[in-house]
């Protein structure tokens, strides 16, 4: 059997199984991520145990468990956010003091739960949405309100930026437990299901004034959404498809990559790009965990998700438009052409109309309960306006693959 890397899905997962039976899951999820063009099976196999004996050649210091939500090596292929990069980077970067075991398709821990099996100490790393992680760690709503970030690029440059120390990562740490290290960057939009696959192409937020769409775990994106009159329905996530299919709900709120790794792309007929408010897939671990960490090692951490970052920013960004198909037109063989997903790309107009109807800067009273709430927990910053005026200090037409990457737990 060939098997296509360049083009998610294409190795099949009984053949995945069958390797990582014999080697290992994150032995074979790093050989397969790390591989490029064609692959056989055997050479699957091949790379799975030349990845196995370097990672075991010698015994760990610390061996830790990654939980990686719905992940798998396959749809890391489509939305690549740097996790499987981050663990054999940080195994090599220690020369083996640390090994990582990566546990991802749910079988540890779901999107709504990595965060609380992190603070309980089932696994010391967690993947997941900070929207969905927002229901047990509240400090994650910082990034969740509507309109704070203009492009994905504002995102990364926040990301990157020593101010999210004290904005972001401190408080969460302090109040959480949880010490974030990396993210993907996307804004999110509405998918629209199949109900809407014969109707004219979105380009007005107008057009979506009275639709039922499911929300995720994110206290202010509901907020937003109402403003929106969107109508958000907190519902399981596996509900979602289902309904989706059969025109129970008008659609869903999150990003283009995520309707492309999970398996969404069947049932969503529109993508409108919206840009409401954050899409961020998150790479984070305990504060405990590496609080007991020799300086040496919590040094290693923070140079492998600085790594992991640059190249989640670089791979994620190309990804968009050559897997996935968030493009206008759209290349040939990405997800979307071949499942028909129409690209909804609204006009600077008709997202400032948005932006008015639900932002704070224009509409204050909705959020201003949790501004308060944030700015306590924050120790007195503003955290709105703080993000806000980082997230302008580039220009609007800033490419994301063009932000400028820092080392941010330094000032300088």
């Amino acid at each position: 059997m060939v098997a296509r890397l360049d083009k998610a899905g294409a190795v099949s997962r009984r053949d995945l199984l069958r390797v990582a039976g014999r080697f290992g899951m994150t032995s074979t999820a790093m050989a397969f991520a790390g591989a490029a063009g064609l692959l056989t099976t055997a050479e699957l196999a091949a790379a799975a145990q030349s990845t196995y004996e370097k990672r075991f050649s010698k015994k760990a210091k610390y061996t830790f468990k990654m939980g990686a939500s719905g992940f798998n090596a396959r749809n890391l292929l489509i939305e690549r956010a740097g996790f499987l990069e981050f663990a054999r980077d940080l195994e090599e970067r220690t020369d083996g003091e640390i090994r990582i075991e990566f546990i991802g398709d749910n079988q540890i821990c779901g999107q709504l739960d990595c965060v609380e099996k992190t603070q309980l100490g089932v696994v010391e790393f967690f993947a997941a949405s900070t929207q969905n992680s927002a229901g047990v760690a509240p400090y994650y709503n910082v990034l969740d309100f509507a309109y704070m970030f203009p492009t994905r690029a504002s995102q990364y440059h926040f990301l990157y930026s020593p101010e999210s120390q004290r904005i972001l990562r401190d408080p969460l740490e302090k109040r959480h437990g949880i010490k974030f290290l990396f993210s993907h960057c996307e804004l999110r939009g509405v998918q629209l299901g199949l109900k809407w696959k014969d109707k004219p192409l979105v380009t007005s937020v107008d057009d979506l004034a009275g639709t039922k769409n499911r929300v995720t775990g994110t206290q202010l994106g509901r907020i937003a959404m109402q403003l929106l009159n969107l109508n958000p329905v907190p519902i399981a996530w596996e509900e979602t498809i289902d309904g989706l299919k059969q025109g129970l709900l008008d659609g869903a709120e999150t990003w283009a990559s995520a309707v492309a790794y999970a398996n969404m792309a069947p049932v969503v007929s529109q993508s409108v790009d919206l840009r409401f408010f954050c899409g961020t897939e998150h790479c984070a671990m305990s504060s405990k965990v590496f609080d007991s960490l020799e300086p040496h090692l919590q040094d290693a951490v923070m140079e492998s998700a600085y790594l992991a970052q640059v190249q989640a920013q670089a791979a994620n960004e190309a990804a968009l438009i050559k897997t996935v198909g968030f493009s206008d037109p759209q290349m040939p063989g990405t997800v979307f052409a071949e499942n028909g997903v129409r690209c909804a790309f609204l006009s600077d107009e008709e997202r400032k109309k948005a932006e008015e109807m639900c932002s704070p800067k224009f509409n204050p009273d909705p959020w201003s309960k949790w501004r308060e709430r944030l700015m306590q927990w924050s120790g007195g910053i503003d955290t709105y306006e703080e993000i806000y005026r980082i997230a302008r200090e580039i220009p609007a037409d800033t490419k994301p693959e063009d932000v400028e990457a820092r080392r941010w737990w330094r000032s300088a």
